[in-house]
This record gives C-alpha cells, structure tokens and sequence, in this order.
C-alpha cells in the first residue's frame, strides 16, 4: 500500500539522516585517529632504524645533529646564539674539566642545580659525556631539601650554576660531609672547599672524550625529583628509552625542523629538559631545529620575545597560560608568528580565551608523567581532553581508569581480589601495565616508596600495574579528561606540592601541635592554594609573623599556606590518617567554616583574620598572590 511505501521511504531517510549525522560527527575523529596512529608508527619506524644505525641515546642523537648541522642556531639566550657545534665544543671542556678536577667515574650521580642558562645544556651533555647519571635539582628548595635530594639520590658531585643558591650549599655543608664534592659553575668559589669551573674551561681541550659511553636503552639515564607524597622530593629515575620517546613530543605535535621553540619553563622540569631541548635536537633530521631560551617566564616580555625571536612553537603549562590571558593587553600579543602551542593542565575556559585572544594558534594538550612512559596527547582541536583514547590508540598505549574509595583513594576490588574498570563518564584512577615499553625504575633511595606505586592482581592474578595517582575521566566519545590529582599533593603555580613537607616544617614551631595540609580551589586560578588546619598547643596563641619568617626560611613560596583554620583537634580515621576530605571541601569560606580562619598577608609578613569582605576580594581575584 501507499502507507506501506511511505512509511518505509521514511525510515530509510532517516536511517540515512542518522547515518550521515553519525558520519558528521564520528567519521571526522576516527580519521584523525587514523592519522595519529599513522604518524605513530612512523616515528617509532624511524626510532627503530636510527637506533640500528647505532643512534640510540639523547646524547647520540645530539651528536649526530651537531655532525650534520653544527653551524645551525641551537640555543638563542638574550643575545647570545649558540650553535649544535658550540655546544658540542663546550659540552667537550665540561667533561674534560670534570675529569681533571674531581675524578668523577662512569656511572656516578651528579646533581644538577642551576637556573637556565645556555650552560645549563653544556655541563648536562658534558655529564652524558662522562656517561654519569644527571639529577636535576628544583632551584627552589632549601637548606634541608638540598640535603634530602643529594642523599637520597647519591649524589657524589653537586654543580651549583647561581651565586645566590651558594649560601643555601654552605647552610647545608655539615650535613652533606665529605662524600658530595661541590663545583662552581663561575669563575671563582666563595669558599677553599669548592671548585670552581669557568676559569678552567679555557686551560683544557674542546676534543671529545674517547671512546664515547654506551648505554642500554632501559638503564637510567637521568633522575628528575618529583614531590614526595610521604614527605620530601623523590628521586625519579628515568630511563634512556624513556628520554628518547619524550623527545619526539613535538614532533607528534606538528612540528618541523624550521620551528623555533620557546622554553620559559625551567629545565629541572622534566618537560623542559626532554620535551623542550631534546625536542629541538630531534626535530633536526632535516636542518636542526632552534630552542629560544628564557631564564625564566615573564608574561608582560612573553609575545614581546616571541616576535623578537620570530618564535613560531611555544612549550606551555596551565598556570602560564593564565598569567597570559590574564596580562593588559599589548601590541606584540597580535604580530607573532606562534602557530603551535604544546604543554599540559590547560584548563578549558583558559584555552577558549587563549584562542579568542592571540591569533590562529593550535592547542596541543598532552598528559605524561616524569616516572613511567604511559602518555596522551589531545591531537585535535576539541578543547578540554588531554587526549584520545579510542580503539586504535588504546592498542599502542593500555591502561585503565580504576573505581576507587572516596575517602582512601584506594581501588575498589571485587569479592574476588580484582579491580573493577570506571564507566565511561565516571572518573577512575589511572593505571598501565608495566611492560617491555612502559618500565617503571623506582626511586632512588626509596624502596618503599617505589613499592607503593604498583598494583598487583589488577585484572588477573599475578599482573603488575602502575599508578599514577591521578583520576581521569574517559567520555562516550573516547576523549580523556583530567579530573583530580589523588593522594597527598596539590599543585599550585605550576609545582607539586607535597602535604607531608609542608605539615613537618609546620610542626617545627613550638606554639603548633599538629597540623594537617591540603590544597583548596580559588576562583579563575590553577591548581590549588595551600592551606592548613592547625592545632595549637596548650596555652599558646599563633605567632603570623614568626610563622611567615619560618616559611620564608624553610619553603618556596608556591609550597607555603596560604589560609590557617585553627581546630581545638583533627579528624582522624580509625587508623589514625588525617582526614582531608570535608576540610577541602570547605575550603577558607567563613560561611561554611565555623573555626578561626586566618590569610596570608605576604606584604605585611603576618597572618591576618579572614573575615567575609576579605574572602569576597580573594575570590573575586581583586586580591592576588
């Protein structure tokens, strides 16, 4: 019948309707997937042939650049420029200088603590060279932490790169002893004890050394201190396989050997050192790529440098980008040439600006950690995801998202001993298999800790997993989200801050009892501030001012708290772990918290009541810090 025809040529329109909107919508991503594990496998076909060749480590694949192009601009530093040929040169004295003054052997740990400067990169390669283990030291921390980190990574040899990092090192010297010899990387040394190392540079030969250090790829090849969720820094050890992946960051990102990157983060940063530097001497297999180095991030000179240096790539974090969408507005943000913009922890409403503000710039957000090799990478231009996790690229990376306890953090298991996989649209914690890829080396001088990071009989008995400690949110649609940071640390101005740190420099004064930290969310800010609930010992009041001296003295400033809630006692669980969860939630609003609330006035150098006008202004952003 007619109704009959109808009805069928209806359902066939919109079957075909569904169907083309279907097309529209996932077709689109499913090429672009399609794409990515293209130019995967070609990068790791290339990997595999240059390390046939023999081209294996980050240091032979600086040396095979600066052979074929050492007259190309490597590092441009104010005015200096710098060429792969300079730095193969100077990289060569470092190493010959280091061998003559202090006998360092092949295999030894050597502590890196330097702000960035072109020589930096020269006294790194010249370690490679040495074919010693370079760890990178946070240039913010203090007497104790320097301490901390030299010892428990086993550092024979300090290089201090800064004049004002030198009084923290002789603070330090009784507790060091005699097994860590300090170099000067200047001309002179404040003290008998130390060696200083630029007024020998000229005196020895710029020849490298013979015969050049071999490495297996999965021997640690560098130690980056990540922040301590029981307290101080860890050394994390990564591994020359894990070094020459980060490398090819940029390159997954879209960039070519004519790009000039721009680094302002600093090069103890992991993503700095091997995603920003390692990425330029990857990206010259055709001409060498250039790196425009800042000593350190300043947003009113940011486009300012970037047309300057005619930057076409920019390395990014969250925080920066805010300072950026954030900063009055200047001629320079519209005349660049910045066509690639590649980091991580871009939050959305930032991106959306970011875009609307400074010109055509494609945004590519990426998720990688400084101990294992699981990552992801947003490679299209939806904004938001930290990455794809669809069919295909599930097969190159695996990993999971775990249900997890609300209050413990700990995943959830079945009666039967396993973990139970997230739903899609539910946060779960992030987990990947340890494999002959994704190798996971410890800490150095921290078992227990290293122990902790695995899961065992995750989905069946006897498997071993990673985890990151980091919840992440898997869509429908196959977009990864970052949802939350677990355990005991907060991020706050681009750093991970460690609440056990904090909470042992607190309890060091003798007007508090105890004190348990966290981190808390403000309005149109990354990450979260410091705060702390403290309790106060009997018959004694708090001392703002003694305590903002304490903190200058013993934490940067990016760990300090920013708000005290005084409690007569803290929440506890019935194994005696502080509670954090409510206290984060209520965060410093006077409405909701029913304790003595109290804020940081830096310029004051007190701690002041924090009434509801004053919390109005911090929330509102009409006060900064």
């Amino acid at each position: 019948s007619s109704e009959m025809i109808a009805a069928v040529v209806t359902s066939v329109c919109a079957g075909l309707l569904a169907l083309l909107l279907w097309r529209r919508t996932y077709f689109a991503l499913w090429w672009k997937d399609l794409l990515y594990l293209r130019k995967l496998g070609q990068s790791r076909r290339s990997l595999r042939a240059r390390m046939q060749r023999g081209v294996v480590t980050f240091l032979d694949c600086f040396l095979q650049q600066a052979r074929k192009t050492p007259g190309k601009a490597f590092i441009v530093f104010e005015d200096q420029v710098l060429t792969y040929g300079d730095l193969d040169r100077r990289s060569n004295r470092f190493a010959n200088v280091l061998r003559s003054e202090t006998r360092v052997p092949a295999g030894a740990v050597v502590a890196l603590w330097m702000f960035n400067q072109p020589d930096f990169v020269s006294v790194w390669l010249g370690l490679c060279k040495l074919g010693c283990q370079a760890a990178f030291l946070n240039t913010n921390v203090r007497a104790k932490g320097l301490v901390h980190c030299l010892h428990s990574c086993g550092a024979q040899l300090l290089l201090v790169g800064a004049a004002e990092l030198l009084p923290l090192v002789q603070e330090a010297r009784a507790e060091l002893g005699d097994g860590v010899t300090v170099c000067v990387v200047d001309r002179a040394s404040p003290s008998d004890g130390f060696i200083s190392l630029l007024d020998k540079l000229e005196q020895v030969s710029d020849e490298a050394l013979q015969p050049p250090p071999k490495a297996d790829l999965q021997s640690p090849f560098l130690i980056i201190f990540t922040s301590g969720t029981t307290g101080l820094p860890k050394a994390a050890r990564v591994a020359h396989f894990k070094a020459v992946v980060s490398m090819t960051f940029f390159q997954m990102c879209g960039a070519t050997s004519q790009d000039v990157i721009y680094v302002t983060l600093p090069l103890y940063h992991m993503s700095a050192s091997l995603l920003g530097i390692g990425g330029c001497i990857h990206l010259g297999s055709v001409s060498g790529a250039t790196c425009v180095l800042k000593r350190k991030f300043s947003a009113s000179q940011f486009w300012k440098d970037c047309v300057n240096y005619n930057v076409t790539a920019v390395l990014y974090i969250g925080e920066l980008c805010r300072y950026l969408v954030n900063h009055p507005p200047v001629p320079e943000e519209n005349a660049h040439k910045v066509h690639l913009a590649a980091g991580s922890g871009l939050r959305s409403d930032v991106w959306k600006e970011l875009l609307r503000r400074f010109g055509n710039i494609r945004i590519r957000e990426g998720y990688g950690l400084t101990e294992a090799s699981i990552g992801f990478l947003n490679y299209t231009d939806e904004v938001g995801p930290i990455g794809r996790a669809g069919y295909f690229s599930k097969l190159s990376m695996p990993f999971e998202l775990l249900r997890y306890d609300p209050q413990s953090y700990e995943p959830l298991r079945t009666a039967a001993g396993r973990c139970i996989p997230a739903q899609a649209g539910e946060a779960g914690i992030l987990v990947a298999p340890l494999t002959a890829v994704n190798r996971f080396l410890g800490y150095a001088g921290d078992q227990v800790q290293s122990e902790r990071k695995l899961l065992r009989d995750v989905l069946k008995v006897g498997d071993v997993y990673f985890n990151t400690g980091d919840l992440l949110l898997l869509d429908r649609r196959g977009f990864l989200y970052f949802h939350d940071r677990i355990g005991d640390t907060f991020r706050w101005k681009g750093e991970n801050v460690s609440t056990t740190e904090v909470s042992d420099v607190l309890d060091l004064l003798d007007f508090i009892q105890e004190a348990n930290v966290y981190g808390v969310t403000i309005p149109g800010r990354e990450g979260r501030a410091g705060m702390a609930a403290v309790v106060l010992k009997q018959d004694q009041q708090l001392d703002g001012k003694r305590l903002y001296q304490h903190l200058v003295k013993s934490l940067p400033a990016y760990a300090w708290p920013w708000f005290l809630r005084i409690q007569s006692s803290l929440d506890v669980t019935e194994t005696f772990k502080q509670q954090k969860t409510k206290l984060v939630q209520e965060a410093f609003n006077p409405d909701l918290v029913g304790d003595p609330l109290y804020f940081l006035h830096a310029p004051q150098g007190d701690y002041v009541p924090l009434e509801a006008s004053l919390y109005r202004s911090i929330v509102s952003g009409e006060i900064h810090f």
